[in-house]
């Protein structure tokens, strides 16, 4: 019986499930928005919106708490000064999980998971290709004025 058991196992190691969700806490906490399997989805939403609670208090000690949460190379300075920012005046259901519908590999179920009123450009922290345009046309320009 498993009774006032929570969360599923994932067919993973107590050491492997506790990385991949540090690992996709802090891809959700850096793009706003991921696409995962729905299990997967529906066991990270509890983590993150408790970080965010976390975050919303703004002390030393939840920082500390913050990083002991998240991997090393996350930016749980985004948690504390950004997120909790916008959520100051909510009191939970920070995240939403959207069904996506089957991977075609395996049919596993997927779902989007994504901060409620998220940053849209964050995203696409990657470069645009509209800016290297942009910086292509102008030396364009500069060699046709030299000419």
């Amino acid at each position: 019986m498993r009774h006032r058991i929570s969360g599923r196992k994932l067919n993973r190691s107590s050491a492997h499930r506790k990385a991949l969700f540090k690992n996709l806490a802090a891809a959700l906490i850096k793009h706003e928005q991921i696409t995962t399997t729905l299990p997967k989805a529906k066991d990270l939403r509890p983590l993150v919106e408790k970080m965010i609670t976390i975050g919303k208090k703004g002390t030393l000690h939840a920082k500390r708490q913050l990083i002991s949460r998240l991997p090393k190379k996350a930016d749980f300075n985004k948690v504390v000064n950004e997120l909790s920012e916008r959520y100051k005046e909510r009191k939970g259901g920070y995240t939403r999980i959207i069904k996506k519908g089957y991977r075609y590999g395996d049919s596993a179920p997927m779902a989007i998971i994504e901060f409620v009123d998220r940053n849209k450009q964050a995203k696409n922290q990657i470069v645009k290709p509209e800016d290297k345009e942009v910086k292509i046309k102008d030396s364009d320009e500069k060699k046709k004025d030299v000419k």
